[in-house]
C-alpha cells in the first residue's frame, strides 16, 4: 500500500468533500454511532470547512482513494451543541480547538493512523495558538442490541494520547439511527487535553 497523509484547511478541502462525505456515511454506520446518514447532509456538513480558515483535514489516501480522514476547527465555530456544556461550565469556547471525527475504512486500522491524526491535529492546535483541545464521543449503554460482541471503546487509546474524560461535559446531539423512524437525541460525553 502506498499511503499518503496530507493536512489540509479551508478551500483545499473542496476536492474531497465527494469522497469524504462517502467514507463518513460508510464508518459511522457502525457501532457506536449507528448513523444512518445522507449524501446530501454530509457535503452540506463539510462545505463549512470551506469557509473557516482555522479548520483542518487530515487525509489519508491509498493510491489516490480517500480512505482515511480526520477533521477539527476551532470550538468557537462548532455547532452551538458543542460549544454550550463548556460555557455552562465556565469554560470559554474561544479557547478550545475542537477535533470532529476520526474516520478509517477497516483494512487501514490498527496501523498508527489514529495516533496520527491526534498528531497532526495537535500540532495544528498548537500552531494556532491553542493549548487546549478536545472531542466527544457518544455514549450507549452496554448491553445496546446492536453492540458487536468483540466491540472494544476507545477509551484506552484515547487515555494513551493523554486526553482524559469529563462526564461533567455532556451534550445531545441528532442524527437518525439505522433502526430508527426519525432522528433522536444522543448523549455525547467530551474528552480534553491541556498542552501546558
Amino acid at each position: 500500500m502506498s499511503l499518503q497523509l496530507q493536512v489540509l484547511s479551508a478551500s483545499d478541502i473542496e476536492a474531497y468533500i465527494p469522497e469524504l462525505a462517502r467514507l463518513r456515511i460508510e464508518v459511522f454506520r457502525e457501532f457506536p454511532y449507528l448513523y444512518q446518514g445522507s449524501l446530501e447532509y454530509e457535503q452540506r456538513y463539510l462545505e463549512k470547512f470551506l469557509h473557516l480558515p482555522q479548520s483542518t483535514l487530515v487525509l489519508v489516501r491509498d493510491e489516490g482513494r480517500v480512505v482515511g480522514a480526520s477533521t477539527a476547527l476551532p470550538l468557537s465555530q462548532a455547532e452551538a451543541e458543542f460549544q454550550e456544556p463548556f460555557l455552562r461550565a465556565g469554560l470559554d469556547a474561544g479557547e478550545w480547538y475542537y477535533f470532529g471525527e476520526s474516520v478509517l475504512e477497516r483494512p487501514y486500522r490498527g496501523r498508527g493512523l489514529g495516533v496520527e491524526f491526534f498528531r497532526q491535529r495537535e500540532a495544528r492546535a498548537r500552531a494556532l495558538g491553542y493549548a487546549n483541545t478536545t472531542f466527544c464521543a457518544v455514549l450507549r449503554p452496554d448491553d445496546h442490541p446492536r453492540r458487536p460482541a468483540d466491540y472494544r471503546p476507545l477509551d484506552t487509546f484515547w487515555e494513551r494520547q493523554g486526553y482524559r474524560k469529563r462526564p461533567d461535559l455532556i451534550t445531545y446531539f441528532s442524527w437518525q439511527d439505522l433502526d430508527e423512524a426519525q432522528e433522536s437525541l444522543k448523549p455525547m460525553v467530551f474528552w480534553v487535553k491541556n498542552f501546558h
